[in-house]
């Protein structure tokens, strides 16, 4: 196993999903203090309340975790218990639609646009107890990947680092589908799909059979399913999250600069949704330290597949960038 850090023309870190976790302390070194025990309570802004799972020293660093589709706060759960037993405020929130408190009308895109993602971030930084100009940590997977790249392109004064699961950077992306050298564009043939306007009914008829499929293909246990479920579930909530992919296409997007922040990117070599090119091509966009970190094996929900590596990874990143 590789351990050493990738610079941005390098060759990946190579990492084994079944590594163990490391404790990591809010400047480096031991563990920190003891902290409240995780709880699911409300952060309120100007838009509403988003549920959010919280846990860690109110007075800690605070690490933002920002989940991807289809999946909830639950994907960062144990991530968030180890980044606050090191002593860091750790917060995964249900992004906007997926919290029943901060869901619009999903026909109405201009809510679910990029750039009102982004704004998300900040406002539930500022009321999670990282007020302007107070910087942050954050951590995105996929869609709420997209939102950390975007976040951090524009608002390096307020984020810290990034720590990013599966998603590239958008500008990788982009290139990545029109050379389509590794068949990026039937991996992300999904986005179109759900166009679709019958696709909430097809994922959740029979108890949300489809939805179950797509995250068991993809690694994750089936004892987990429920986490996902019980926040995707319902035709309010599902339409919610397609309004997400339905704003990108119909041309909502932002640009996405390069990044100028510390940054850790995770990639599963079998990743069914992301290919190597837009992986590997991500260190041309971050100016910052960077390191990526191919998983053998590993598919694209890998807090669920390769949980101990991503804690592992994390913990180091946060004590690094905290130094």
């Amino acid at each position: 196993m590789s351990t050493k850090a990738t610079p941005n023309h390098g060759k990946p870190d190579a990492d084994h999903p079944r590594g163990k976790p490391k404790a990591s302390a809010r400047s480096g070194g031991a563990a920190g203090p003891a902290q409240t025990p995780s709880t699911t309570t409300g952060v309120t802004t100007s838009h509403g309340t988003f549920t959010a799972l919280v846990e860690g020293p109110a007075d800690g660093p605070l690490v933002l975790f920002l989940h991807g589709f289809p999946q909830s706060r639950h994907s960062w759960r144990k991530q968030v218990t180890a980044a606050a037993r090191a002593g860091f405020r750790a917060v995964a929130f249900d992004q906007r639609g997926y919290s029943p408190g901060v869901r619009p009308d999903p026909t109405d895109l201009r809510a679910y646009a990029l750039d009102r993602l982004v704004a998300d971030v900040l406002e539930v930084a500022d009321a999670a107890g990282a007020p302007a100009p107070t910087r942050f940590h954050l951590a995105g997977h996929d869609w709420g990947g997209q939102v950390a790249w975007a976040t951090a392109a524009a608002h390096p004064d307020r984020v810290r680092s990034l720590f990013m699961l599966s998603r590239p950077h958008p500008s990788a992306f982009r290139p990545a589908i029109e050379d389509d050298a590794d068949g990026q564009r039937h991996r992300s043939r999904h986005h179109r799909a759900f166009d679709d306007p019958n696709t909430t009914a097809k994922w959740l008829a029979n108890d949300a059979d489809r939805l179950r499929q797509v995250l068991a293909d993809q690694g994750v246990p089936r004892t987990s399913e429920h986490h996902y479920v019980e926040v995707l579930g319902t035709p309010e909530a599902f339409e919610a999250a397609l309004a997400w992919y339905r704003a990108a296409a119909s041309g909502l997007g932002v640009a996405v600069g390069p990044i100028a922040v510390p940054t850790t990117y995770l990639w599963g070599e079998a990743d069914a949704t992301v290919g190597p090119a837009a992986a590997q091509r991500t260190a041309d966009y971050v100016t910052a330290p960077y390191r990526f970190v191919a998983i053998p094996k590993a598919g694209h929900f890998l807090t669920d597949d390769s949980g101990p590596v991503v804690t592992a990874r994390l913990l180091e990143h946060l004590a690094s960038a905290s130094g």
